[in-house]
């Protein structure tokens, strides 16, 4: 690959990393930007090319977006991966961690057997700029979809996913407040640990949704083969019909995709290191620099904007910028 300049690299790292944790879809995206400026953009960055250097560079990518979303999700993880070592050593599954290890690992083995077998098809068939702005379309209306027609359980949960909240936030006001030290450290830790608090409380709701829920909603990430459909959007969709909170489809979501967008990215990685990767070790380097900021800056973001808000916004997002790309790709181009 030895058309792939830094201003290419520093564009499509900030959109994979941005673009792979808000509901818009990242490959889409990668797909459609370089389509519409044409030109070098559409020659260098070609999804659909026989054993793209493109993919290998954006997937490669997906390496820094885990990291971000790991170092994001570190307490979590650590929980999680403990649960999972206990687990084997006592031969068990009871605890909250415990359970929610397993939850994650049977949900993300539909997803891993199919993306092994079905990627390259799936992306010479599907990886076409036109087809990318008409699944982005699709995606709009599952988001919409997936907000208009909610069940009443996922609305009553986020009205429990509040009430948690307030009651987290007057413990720690009131422990503050009747303390020694009111210095703006202590304020720290008491944010710190409500934080810690609520995280607890989200996995063990998450818990209680069993594992062959788990595993449908995990498989909602097969979709995301598909240039324009959000990963976790679809997933969140998916976490929101089974009763799921917005807050908590989005936490779910995120801890699913980690180990998927990882291993993802470190499959592509000896392509990288390889003749595809000659003489471009800079511009993968900013690339996944940029991805990894992306992706942390989004998630934290995202993270507090389903606390309170909808998928609505993105829904309209990728509905128009769908049809204006088909309009455009298709009519005017």
């Amino acid at each position: 690959m030895t058309h792939l300049t830094y201003l290419e690299a520093a564009v499509v790292g900030l959109i994979q990393g941005v673009s792979e944790l808000f509901p818009v879809s990242s490959l889409g995206h990668n797909v459609l930007i370089p389509a519409l400026i044409g030109g070098s953009w559409a020659q260098d960055l070609d999804v659909a090319k026989a054993e793209s250097p493109y993919l290998a560079f954006i997937v490669g990518l997906h390496v820094a977006t885990a990291i971000a979303l790991l170092i994001y999700f570190w307490r979590d993880w650590i929980r999680i991966i403990g649960g999972f070592l206990t687990s084997i050593w006592h031969r068990e599954v009871r605890t909250r961690d415990q359970k929610l290890a397993w939850m994650i690992i049977l949900a993300t083995i539909p997803v891993g057997l199919v993306g092994l077998v079905a990627e390259h098809p799936f992306r010479e068939i599907f990886g076409k700029p036109i087809l990318a702005a008409v699944f982005l379309i699709v995606n709009g209306v599952i988001l919409y979809c997936g907000e208009k027609f909610r069940p009443r359980a996922s609305v009553q949960a986020d009205q429990q996913v509040l009430a948690d909240q307030e009651q987290a936030a007057e413990r720690e006001g009131a422990l503050v407040a009747g303390g020694s030290a009111h210095s703006h450290a202590s304020g720290h830790q008491a944010v710190r640990r409500e934080e810690i608090a609520l995280a607890i409380q989200a996995d063990e709701r998450l818990a209680r949704i069993g594992y062959g829920q788990a595993v449908l909603v995990g498989s909602a990430q097969i979709l995301a083969l598909l240039a324009g459909i959000s990963r976790s959007g679809v997933t969140m969709v998916a976490g929101m019909t089974r009763g799921l909170s917005r807050e908590d489809a989005a936490r779910f979501a995120f801890l699913l995709a980690t180990p998927v967008i990882l291993a993802a990215g470190v499959l592509k990685i000896p392509d990288l290191l390889g003749p595809l990767g000659n003489g471009i070790q800079g511009q993968i380097l900013l690339g996944s620099v940029l991805s990894g900021i992306g992706a942390y800056v989004s998630v934290r973001f995202l993270m507090r904007y389903f606390q309170t808000r909808t998928l609505t916004p993105f829904a309209i997002y990728c509905v128009v910028f769908g049809l204006l790309s088909v309009i455009y790709l298709g009519l005017i181009k």
